[in-house]
């Protein structure tokens, strides 16, 4: 059994002095992949140091709805470099975000549009945040077209009654750990709606945690902060198996398809 994690930060400065342990003992149990999505130009040149230093590790870069403020009058030139760089990136991590203080959504949805461009020129996938900003995100690509690789809604969170319109955009849908917290119920029915085709599974670690009931295994940063561990993934295959009245090791199969598919093989990445 092989599975794709196909939302993490692995870059994240947190994880530094843990990564090749939990990396070693989550490949163990059969994961094998880590899509490392970036958040700024200054994480770039470590995730791209992660996809040159660890097997199946895969790289994408993308400027995050919280740290926008923060880019550089160069920051296009620069993300498109990273993604000629690395033929297998994706896009991303991107998006809306209403939570957050002091959001900028006119900026937000330029910086978006940018994103979304690359993704068609450069045909590679595009990974979307979106929190309280489900309207806005379905409005945002009712005018611009879905990249044709595809896109991940990570951490799934719509009103249900959205779904089918992601669906017709050719979206994919992944579950994250801390979906499992039972104040999430709804979220997680919502998974019940996707085709199986375009199911994909997360971490989003280290944030993102499962509830303390399910947390099988803690993991803490250097100051004692408390980490979402890599291994949770199988937390997400688990629930959503048994949404599907599956065996774990037939949904697994599917995943890993479905990742493949949205994210393309492994390819060579260029040497460090």
């Amino acid at each position: 059994m092989v599975l794709f994690d196909s939302h993490c930060h692995l870059q994240d400065p947190r994880l530094a002095s843990l990564l090749p342990e939990a990396l070693r003992a989550a490949s163990l149990s059969g994961i094998r992949h880590w899509m490392t999505n970036g958040t700024r130009e200054t994480d770039w040149p470590a995730v791209a140091t992660l996809a040159q230093t660890f097997p199946g590790i895969r790289p994408s870069f993308g400027l995050h709805p919280w740290f926008q403020k923060e880019r550089s009058p160069e920051w296009l030139s620069a993300l498109t470099q990273r993604l000629l760089q690395f033929p297998s990136a994706g896009i991303g991590e991107t998006g809306l975000d209403r939570w957050m203080p002091l959001y900028d959504l006119e900026d937000q949805q330029s910086v978006l549009f940018e994103h979304l461009q690359l993704a068609h020129q450069l045909q590679r996938p595009l990974s979307v945040h979106c929190l309280r900003a489900w309207n806005e995100l379905q409005s945002f690509f009712r005018k611009n077209p879905p990249p044709p690789r595809g896109f991940l809604l990570h951490s799934y969170a719509a009103p249900p009654e959205m779904t089918p319109f992601w669906i017709r955009a050719g979206a994919y849908f992944s579950l994250s750990p801390a979906q499992l917290a039972p104040n999430k119920s709804r979220q997680r029915a919502a998974f019940s709606l996707i085709p199986l085709d375009r199911l994909l599974i997360e971490t989003d670690a280290p944030d993102m945690p499962p509830p303390a009931s399910l947390n099988r295994h803690p993991l803490l940063s250097p100051d004692s902060t408390p980490l979402n561990h890599p291994l949770h993934l199988h937390l997400c295959l688990q629930a959503l198996a048994s949404d599907r009245h599956l065996p774990p090791e037939q949904l697994a199969e599917i995943l890993l398809q479905n990742a493949l598919r949205l994210f393309g093989p492994e390819l060579q990445t260029p040497p460090a």
